[in-house]
């Protein structure tokens, strides 16, 4: 009996990775083969929608001065956005800051601040100011990420299509400097968004909405119910909400903004942990809606979306596969060469948040930076990390269970300094991924450093 239910056990954890393997194949070959589909980056002129631009914060006084400079910066038309800092909670400077602005330009930052009466967390302010909120689309950034002039028309200019829900732009990280961490994950990014994201897009798959560096139509959002409170992936929330509800997720490739990463392993670890457990919530919550298909989707979509779904369970399959062949081992039934070498593979190549190694390099190789593949087998570090944070975060109770508490802040540490200008944060992107700022990209007074392929 044993050794019958670990063969199927060890017969159904290859199937799944293969699954993955596949999918990340077809991703890197369509990347580096297959048409590049972009069809609303270049609209120059249109009657704009109104945006409102969220920007959550807690505890943000060294990072939300920068984005409210950019952003203010826009060559979006100033009548046609107002930028809605929510403070929420914060026990820094973060509101005098947001008072300031919102008195050196009246009418254009309209700060809101949550108190201790309210629901915390980012999906709860989002959800609160939102219902409030008017224009036609709610563009959402973290406090941390700097957009370029260009960035807020190139955002909004899919909501010109009435069937797209939701928007997302590519994120790069901008303090990646000499440090091992912030260059690995600089890796990462490039590979989840230059060819895991812009895949999806030329595949007609489901891009996901990522919380940040995006929007969503008002019109959508009502109709899905607005942001749900009780989930930690309110992102990964609405992307399903979303394309169940028939919406379109368009991601832009060229749409780029600039965050700040994680420089220490522990904070690493507590994203990774985070993210995993919003997706298992949403896995628990979406997986049997999608296979019941109410809304007639494609059978593509329905895969990809519980492939997406199940991306931080792969940890889970990798361990039930290993316990398998174990079990078989010492019940005298050893696994067959094939099937071991697959596991062995599939357990180093799989994995590495949202790219396996070879998206990496084919990321690489598309940003015209290869030199930063170098650091490629340095990777297997942050897999380790990955492979711990997801299996913690699986087999904790929060992530399937439907959470009646409040969620709370789990805030990433900031390493900026305040008093850099704008000009100076921009620079630092030269080593950045991809090759520094586009040239459409750079606010006035930055010096051109360079573009990147498309």
């Amino acid at each position: 009996m044993i050794v019958r239910a670990a063969s199927f056990g060890l017969f159904v954890c290859l199937m799944v990775l293969a699954v993955y393997t596949v999918r990340h194949y077809l991703f890197t070959l369509n990347r580096l083969f297959g048409r590049h589909r972009q069809p609303y980056i270049d609209i120059a002129f249109a009657d704009w929608p109104v945006l409102t631009v969220l920007v959550p914060a807690h505890n943000e006084e060294r990072v939300i001065g920068h984005a409210l400079d950019a952003l203010l910066a826009s060559e979006y038309p100033a009548d046609r956005f107002v930028v809605v800092p929510i403070d929420d909670r914060s026990t820094d400077g973060t509101w005098p800051i947001l008072e300031d602005y919102a008195a050196r330009f009246p009418g254009r930052v309209l700060p809101r601040r949550r108190t201790t009466g309210s629901m915390p967390g980012k999906a709860a302010g989002l959800e609160e100011v939102s219902r409030e909120a008017g224009g036609d689309v709610h563009i959402v950034f973290d406090a941390d990420y700097v957009p370029g002039p260009r960035l807020l028309r190139q955002l909004a200019a899919p909501f010109l299509d009435p069937e797209v829900g939701a928007v997302m732009g590519r994120v790069v990280p901008l303090n990646v400097g000499d440090a091992l961490l912030p260059r690995l994950l600089d890796l990462e990014r490039s590979a989840g968004y230059q060819v895991d994201q812009q895949a999806r897009m030329n595949l007609g798959l489901v891009p996901q909405y990522g919380g940040t560096v995006g929007g969503v139509r008002v019109a959508a959002l009502r109709q899905v119910g607005g942001w749900r409170t009780d989930t930690l992936a309110e992102d990964t929330d609405m992307t399903l909400r979303l394309v169940l509800e028939g919406w379109s997720v368009v991601y832009q490739n060229r749409s780029e903004c600039y965050e700040e990463v994680p420089e220490s392993w522990p904070a690493r670890e507590r994203q990774i942990r985070r993210w995993a457990s919003g997706h298992t919530q949403a896995f628990a919550r979406y997986a049997g809606r999608l296979l019941r298909n109410p809304s007639r989707l494609p059978w593509w979509t329905v895969v990809d979306g519980l492939l997406l779904l199940g991306v931080y369970l792969v940890p889970v399959v990798m361990l039930l596969g290993w316990v398998c062949t174990l079990l078989l081992f010492y019940a005298g039934h050893p696994p067959g060469y094939l099937p071991l070498a697959f596991l062995v593979v599939s357990s180093f190549n799989t994995i590495g948040n949202f790219a396996a190694f070879f998206e990496v390099a084919a990321a690489v190789r598309l940003d015209g930076s290869r030199h930063r593949v170098r650091l490629l087998p340095l990777l297997f570090m942050g897999f380790l990390v990955s492979f711990a944070a997801s299996l913690r975060a699986t087999f904790s109770r929060g992530s399937w269970r439907r959470r009646h508490g409040p969620i709370q802040w789990d805030k990433t540490e900031r390493y900026r300094d305040p008093s850099a200008d704008l000009a100076t944060l921009l620079a630092s992107t030269r080593d950045a991924s991809p090759a520094g700022p586009r040239v459409d990209e750079i606010p006035a007074g930055v010096p051109d450093l360079g573009g990147v392929p498309s």
